[in-house]
């Protein structure tokens, strides 16, 4: 079994989230049979939206300390970060892309259409990946794109209510009837806030996704 290291804290509570699906997705009869992990959970990253070259910094020393730690293979809970991968490939270990893992469970939902909710940076990073699969994306317009923002900026703050979720919704749904067949939570803090069965269409959990790579590839 290969030791896990993983970059987080981008955000705290979508870090943890993730670890507890990590966890809940492995197949164990007892302690031995889950993966080792190796945690930095970094919530000083630099804005990888604003500051996206001292981030990329950051995230490759973190992935270093990670490998001399013992990590074997690395991930990352975020995927506005992902713009950043080559600072982490730099460390020399395997990256589970995040971003492509999504896209394929995307694709395999048989929907031609891809909403997408993710901030700026995630879009810019989903856009084309499903462009090149050979689907067309599906984006919230500028006023929603905001209010997802807020919402995203919400659950960093430790806002989780009902209120919350229910703006989540909104916005799936918006994508929906733009025409999308299948949402993807192309943020971590999207799951904090929407659910598999709160859409009438799949939902490909990039947080889930990347869980079930981890699993795969450890295991």
């Amino acid at each position: 079994m290969k030791t896990l290291g993983v970059l987080g804290g981008m955000g705290p509570a979508a870090t943890v989230a993730f670890l507890a699906r990590l966890q809940a997705l492995t197949p164990a009869t007892g302690d031995a049979d889950h993966i080792r992990v190796l945690m930095d959970l970094n919530p000083h990253v630099p804005d990888r939206n604003t500051r996206p070259g001292e981030a990329e910094v950051e995230l490759g020393a973190m992935a270093r300390r990670l490998a001399a730690a013992g990590a074997e293979v690395l991930a990352m809970p975020c995927n506005t970060a992902h713009a950043q991968a080559a600072g982490i490939r730099a460390a020399g270990l395997p990256f589970i892309d995040m971003i492509a893992a999504t896209t394929a469970a995307a694709k395999a939902t048989g929907a031609a259409a891809i909403g997408v909710l993710a901030t700026g940076g995630g879009r810019a990073l989903y856009a084309p990946a499903l462009t090149a699969a050979g689907l067309m994306p599906v984006l919230l317009k500028e006023a929603d794109q905001e209010r997802f923002m807020a919402l995203v900026y919400a659950v960093k703050a430790g806002d989780v209510g009902p209120d919350r979720r229910a703006e989540m919704r909104a916005l799936g749904q918006a994508l929906l009837d733009a025409g999308a067949g299948t949402v993807i939570a192309g943020c971590t803090e999207v799951p904090l806030l929407l659910g598999p069965n709160d859409l009438d269409a799949p939902l490909a959990d990039s947080a889930e996704v990347l869980a079930r790579a981890c699993v795969e590839m450890c295991r």
